[in-house]
Formats: C-alpha cells, structure tokens, sequence
C-alpha cells in the first residue's frame, strides 16, 4: 500500500488531517507506491538473459498470439491495450511492487517524489462539486494574486468547474503548467456581490515533504515527514537547525503515514541521528551487482538527546529503513503501530515507448538482519488486503494480537529482542483510533463536509480570528454541540445519513477536527498541528516517552 524506496537515483501537498484522515491519503498513495518504489542508481541492465532460448520462445509466442488477435479477432480490439495489460498480469506474477509505468502516466508518478513544481499555489477541498481555496501556498502566484481561503472557484482558464464533475487530479492539472504562463481564475467570494476575475502567472511553487516542524515546549521538538522526496534531506536539516538553535534537546519524528520514496534521502536523515560508521540497511539482490551496504558517516546534528519515532501502517519502505536502523541501534524508541512491511527494492528502467519498468531486483534488511518486506504469494489482491486482515485480526487494536515467529528473532545492540518477516514492531504499542476510524467519521471526512464547515466559520468570523492571537484561540475557542448539530445537518445534505448517536461519539474528535482546520486557515500549519495534538493519542505518548529519562534507558536497554 506504499511507496516503494528508491534506491541509489530512486525513485503533495500540504497535509490536511495526517493522523486521522491518513487512511484516505493512503489509499491514494497506494496506487502512486505500486509505482514508485526504486532504487535510484545506474541503469546496470543489459539485454541479456541467463536462458535466452527461453526469454526468444516467449517473446516469439506472445507476438504471435497479439498478431493473430489483431488481424482475425471478430471485434476490433486495442492491441496496445492488450500489451499493457499482458505485461501488468505478468508483472504481478513477480511480486506486489514491479510494476510498468506507461508514459503517459510517468509525469504523474514521479512529481510525487519532485520538490517542486509548476503551478499558482493553491490548497484546495472540492466539496459539492466546487473547488474551495483551504490557503494559498504562502508567497506563491496565488497569494500575491489576492486568491483568500474560503474563495470558490468557478472556472480555470475559460473551462467551467463549478459542478462539471471533475476529479481532484484533474482540477490540479488545469491549475499546473509552465512557469511564466498565465491562466485566468473567476472566483466567488463571501460578501462580494459578483465573481471576480483574475489573471495568475505559474511560477515554481514548493512541494515541501517536511509538513511541521516546531518546538511543542521549551526543549522539545516535533517533525512530521510525509514523504522521501528529492529534497526532503535538505527541508529536514535545515527545520532541524532551526529548532536546535530555539533550544531543542529531545525529537518526536514523526513518519507516520509516510509511504517512502528515495533511499538515499532517507538513509542520510538516519545518518543524522546514528554516531560513527554504524551500518544503516543493507540489501540482498540476485547478484552481487545489486548487494549494497549503506552506513553511517557524517557527524549527525542529533547524535545524542532523546529520540522518538512515530509508526503506523501507513510508514512503509524507506520509511522502515529509517526507523529499523534507529530501532536496531537502540537510537529511538519507536512509538505507534507495526509498519506496512515494504522491504523490496525497485530499479527504474527506461523503455523505448517512452514508459518504464521498475523492476524487483533486491530486498532490504535492517542492519541487525532483519527482513522489511512482509510475506507475499501469487495473489496479488490478497496482498493488498493485508491491512485490512490486520484489522479483522485485531492487530491495530492489541499487540497480543500479533505473532512472530521464533525463528525471525534478532538481537539489538543493547540486546533487546526484535523481530523479522514483515515491517517494523514498535517499542510502545498504540492501538489505533476506532473513533477515528469509524464509519461516520471517516464519511464526513471523505465528503470534504468538516472541511467546508470549517472554511465557512472561518470567513464568516474572520475579523474576529484576525483580532486573535493564536495562543488566545487556542485557550478560549470551542466547537459548540449547536455547531455539531448544524455539521451533520449540512453531511446530511450531501448524502451522509443523519446519525446523531455517531456525533455524540464522535463529538471529541469532530471539535478538534473543526478547530485545527480553523486555525489552519487563520494561523497556519503549525498552529493546525498544534491543535491536533490534542487529540493525538500516539503523540502523547510520545511526548510521554520522549520525556520521561528512566523509561527511555529500560525500553532502549541501556
């Protein structure tokens, strides 16, 4: 369901709800990961095979059946269609994560992993069928523009949008294209008796994977990473410099969510954190050609001071290979859920049409031996599924549930037992937010409607908000059950079935929701995050445990 790590030259936008509404970011992510995933290095392949008789007869049979289909099949058929489908059936037979990318999808797979891209800077949520502005990108296009949060975009470049029933991919498209062109925007804004035009030139406009990152008390300090990007490394140091000249002396690094993506970046933020030339992931190939050994060389920012790690489900590959090393070196306590289990390497290759092919070439081990990648067989829709068997399972909801087999023990440094054959196992187990996870919530969240409603407070109070210090809001402001009531009035409007007794349980987490989201349009990101602490039960365990000295040395076993 993840990224897979590039390796050696392996192979966004701002988070909105990371923690909570996590499971619809990885669902979109699934699809990017089954392509994403490589070892980033030079192309080493040849057009050779170890039984070429073999590979001629295939190729020969193959080519004579699609030709066969192609001139005699009763129905005209789509020959490249077939090919395509041929090669992803075949690809499937190998494992979950080699996959072929056809060109016309390239562009699309790799700004995933790109730090930057063409475009105006908007933020947006489509609910009802109408792109909303969540917040300009700050200092891009479109806040220079005058584009506000809570503005509704009714046509990009001359095409209407407003109820044209168009995806979210395809709205960023419209809004993309090359720095110095321009695409005019008609806006509807609260108060303002008739749209307004704009005309946007596209600059460049960050793509930063480094979502938060600020001290939550005078030592600590919090960084969330969603992602291995090209330039995540860079974002990192410099966030954590910056907290370390506020006084930072103990980290929570949070990857949950955090699908992989370029192996070298990530093994350089574990360099980071691990002292001397310790070993950080290995990898076992088919030939000596793609055995690797990556360690440690650089004096780290943050080689001492309490370090947590946070893990879910969601943290998969070059996520694992960070949190593995740390947990192996006995660097960080490793707080959450047991990881996605991605421990296959892919290496990209170029194809003639344009396309590409990222293959399986090796797998990846944790410096005490461990196997990252989870069991996996011929049924691919089996494999996919595994998470939702962990649920079933109870695996999310108690460690007792989950079972590793005594032969895939493995020893840390310090001597504490870890275990192989499928993700990483935290230190401090923390069962996963059924309220969260409900159906009601997890509707309300998909439809965009907590999101909305948060928008329309925020224009319709925005003079207040403005005469607010955050640290003020903070400490005053509360959701109202009146202002529940009227959210699953208007959920109702747009197809989630009215369940008063699912507010009530919910009703926690929704005001914490609505205000993050309120905040995040008045204040930022950071007070966003701020606010959703509060209803974070695995940061708060972090917290506890990145602050509590005598528990640190028993978990690390030191």
């Amino acid at each position: 369901m993840f990224i897979a790590s590039l390796a050696a030259p392996e192979t966004g936008r701002p988070a909105a709800s990371r923690w909570r509404a996590g499971w619809l970011r990885q669902c979109i992510l699934l699809v990017l990961a089954m392509g994403c995933g490589v070892l980033v290095a030079n192309n080493p392949f040849r057009p050779s095979s170890e039984n070429p008789d073999a590979t001629a007869r295939g190729y020969l049979r193959f080519k004579e059946i699609l030709s066969y289909v192609d001139r005699d099949y009763a129905d005209s058929v789509d020959t490249e269609g077939l090919a395509d489908y041929a090669v992803v059936q075949m690809l499937e037979k190998l494992d979950p994560h080699s996959v072929y990318i056809p060109a016309r999808d390239r562009e699309k797979t790799d700004s995933f992993l790109q730090s930057d891209y063409d475009g105006v800077g908007i933020e947006f949520n489509l609910f009802r069928d109408t792109l909303t502005v969540v917040a300009p990108i700050s200092g891009g296009p479109a806040e220079q523009a005058g584009v506000q949060p809570g503005d509704q975009i009714l046509s990009i470049g001359g095409k209407r949008v407003s109820g044209a029933h168009l995806t979210t991919a395809r709205l960023t498209e419209l809004m993309r294209g090359p720095r110095g062109t321009s695409v005019a925007l008609e806006l509807r804004r609260r108060h303002q008796p008739r749209p307004l035009s704009l005309s946007i030139a596209r600059s460049r406009i960050p793509n930063t994977s480094v979502d938060a990152a600020y001290l939550i008390d005078d030592q600590t300090g919090y960084i969330k990473v969603s992602r291995f990007a090209s330039n995540t490394y860079d974002e990192f140091k410099a966030a954590l410099a910056d907290l370390r000249r506020q006084g930072l002396t103990r980290l929570v690094l949070d990857l949950r969510g955090n699908p992989g993506g370029y192996l070298d970046r990530a093994t350089r933020l574990a360099d980071e954190f691990i002292g001397g030339s310790r070993k950080i992931v290995y990898t076992d190939g088919k030939g000596e050609q793609y055995d690797s050994q990556t360690y440690a060389k650089v004096a780290g920012e943050f080689e001492e001071g309490a370090l947590v790690v946070l893990v879910d489900e969601g943290s998969a590959s070059a996520a694992e290979v960070v949190a593995g090393a740390l947990q192996d070196h006995d660097r960080a306590i490793l707080v959450g859920r047991r990881t996605f289990g991605k421990g296959l390497v892919q290496q990209p290759i170029a194809l003639s049409d344009g396309g590409e092919l990222r293959l399986t070439i090796a797998r990846y081990y944790t410096p005490a031996g461990r196997s990252i990648q989870k069991p996996y067989g011929a049924n691919y829709a089996e494999y996919s599924a595994e998470l939702t068997g962990r649920s079933a399972r109870g695996e999310l909801q108690s460690a007792d549930s989950i079972h590793f087999a005594k032969e895939l023990r493995f020893r840390t440094d310090h001597g504490r037992t870890v275990y192989g054959g499928g993700g990483i196992m935290p230190d401090v187990f923390v069962p996963r937010d059924s309220l969260a996870h409900s159906a009601y919530f997890t509707k309300l969240m998909s439809h965009g409607v907590t999101r909305a409603f948060a928008l329309n407070f925020y224009q319709a109070h925005k003079a207040e908000l403005e005469g607010l210090r955050f640290e003020q809001f903070n400490a005053t402001f509360r959701i109202t059950d009146a202002q529940l009531v009227s959210l699953a009035a208007q959920a109702a409007q747009d197809g989630v079935s009215a369940d008063i007794a699912a507010v009530r349980r919910c009703a926690p987490l929704l005001r914490n929701q609505l205000k993050a989201y309120i905040a995040r349009s008045a204040y930022g990101l950071v007070p966003y995050y701020t606010v959703l602490r509060e209803q974070d039960p695995e940061l708060q365990r972090a917290l506890h445990a990145v602050s509590d000295s005598t528990a640190q040395l028993a978990l690390l076993g030191k």
